[in-house]
């Protein structure tokens, strides 16, 4: 700890040097899930930029561990927390992320921080959390963590008027709230087309004679190994499905970007795909016919297409009263079916295409998904770009 200390001095020395170099006006830096993807709301704004060729330099943070995809996709990146990566950071005119910078890092006077966040919270956030089980802190060090990296965002982005209430009190966000829905959300509404979800599938391997599920659950708070380490307790026997359902259907098995041991899937190959490392989540909506997850954020999103979601919530007691806390009552309120064990869940799904309650689902979409209409990304630009040039 004490070597970790000097090493933040020095990098915050060298980043505050760095910062009073001349600003770089054109340069954005992009940032998803700590450097761990390319993906989400800051994908969706490069690729718009990218498309509209502008003179923006777009330049990608990313985890030295994650670094495969964008040599293969060619897209220009910078490895995180290396010393060019504090260098141009410190000079860069935009930051674009969905999650947290180290909060060790002052923001330059002038840098833009547009802050995309990822998801509708059903989950509380911050300050609305009374007690924070993750490991190495407690709750008043979190959120006072939390609100000093809040104090840095020019921009925070709202999918809907239900998370604009929550934002600004959660992450006590006083600056210019961009309520336009997510502009990854976008490629959900423009992308749901036959030829692009044939194209993905094949990519992929994906048998096309057979129905998707998309397994999408979150990471818990208590189950760790100490800090940035977390593991995943599987409780859906993927084996009792392959008996009931590998006829017709195949499993997409995608693990929280929190999850550092994941279980091994390799006994159920051609049965799940296991596609949590390298694949934008987006790209797998469009190819599922169904969604399986339990508090993850992913539901709200997956909701745009209209298509079957089911919650499987083996430990919703737990994790509602002890863990975490709902914004609002999970049992009232989700589109779906909740169940508790495999053999529920299985039945779910078989009667999924059958007894879909469609008014249910559409009081959910008309709540949290009326903004996503193809447009968000434009509107952030707008707002952001655009006025700061």
């Amino acid at each position: 700890m004490k070597r970790l200390k000097i090493v933040r001095r020095l990098t915050r020395l060298f980043f505050q040097a760095s910062a009073t170099l001349p600003v770089k006006k054109k340069q954005v830096m992009f940032e998803s899930y700590s450097g761990k993807q390319y993906s989400c709301n800051p994908r969706a704004i490069y690729e718009y930029l990218k498309a509209e060729e502008t003179d923006y330099e777009l330049i990608w943070s990313v985890n030295r561990d994650y670094v495969k995809e964008f040599q293969e996709r060619n897209i220009p990146y910078i490895k995180r927390l290396s010393l060019r990566w504090f260098f141009e950071l410190a000079r860069s005119r935009y930051w674009v992320t969905n999650s947290r910078m180290p909060n060790w890092l002052n923001k330059p006077s002038h840098t833009i921080y547009l802050q995309t966040w990822h998801g509708t919270p059903l989950k509380k956030l911050a300050a609305d959390m009374e007690d924070v089980r993750m490991p190495g802190t407690n709750r008043e060090q979190y959120v006072r963590n939390f609100h000093e990296e809040t104090a840095n965002w020019d921009y925070l982005i709202s999918p809907n008027p239900y998370s604009t209430e929550i934002f600004k009190r959660a992450f006590q966000f006083h600056k210019e709230m961009l309520e336009t829905g997510y502009p990854r959300n976008d490629q959900l509404v423009n992308g749901n087309t036959e030829q692009t979800i044939v194209r993905i599938k094949k990519e992929l391997e994906i048998p096309l004679d057979k129905k998707v599920i998309l397994y999408a659950p979150t990471w818990r708070d208590h189950h760790n190994a100490g800090p940035g380490s977390y593991h995943f307790d599987l409780k859906l026997d993927l084996e009792r499905c392959k008996e009931q359902l590998g006829d017709d259907y195949v499993v997409l098995m995608r693990l929280h970007s929190f999850i550092t041991k994941a279980p091994d899937f390799s006994e159920h190959n051609g049965f799940v795909f296991d596609v949590t490392k390298n694949q934008d989540i987006n790209e797998l909506y469009l190819i599922s016919d169904l969604l399986v997850t339990d508090y993850s954020s992913v539901f709200f999103d997956f909701a745009i297409l209209k298509r079957p979601i089911i919650f499987f919530t083996y430990d919703l007691e737990e994790y509602r009263d002890d863990i975490r806390g709902f914004y609002f009552s999970l049992e009232k309120h989700a589109p779906g079916p909740i169940v508790k064990t495999t053999d529920e869940c299985i039945q779910a799904i078989e009667r999924a295409f059958k007894e879909n309650d469609e008014r249910k689902y559409e009081a959910f979409y008309n709540k949290f998904c009326l903004l996503d209409d193809g447009k968000a990304t434009s509107r952030v630009v707008q707002n952001v770009f655009k006025a700061g040039e």
